[in-house]
């Protein structure tokens, strides 16, 4: 019998990238708009890219099974 496939969560496909050794990346938030109120320490902390902590990852690699 063939294997089911699995649909992809399309919110977390925009969302998350899985990288070469299996960890969750993500972008942080608050650096779209509204700039200049935000204190330069906060949007410099946003630049860099998130990895989702180990509890987690787990749920988000099921909702993007084939990234």
């Amino acid at each position: 019998m063939a294997k089911v496939k699995v649909k992809t969560h399309s919110g977390a496909k925009k969302r998350f990238k899985i990288t070469g050794s299996g960890k969750v990346k993500y972008q942080h938030t608050n650096k779209r708009h509204r700039l200049t109120q935000k204190d330069t320490k906060r949007k410099r902390i946003a630049r860099n890219a998130g990895v989702a902590d180990s509890t987690n990852a787990p749920t988000i690699k099921k909702l993007v099974p084939y990234l």
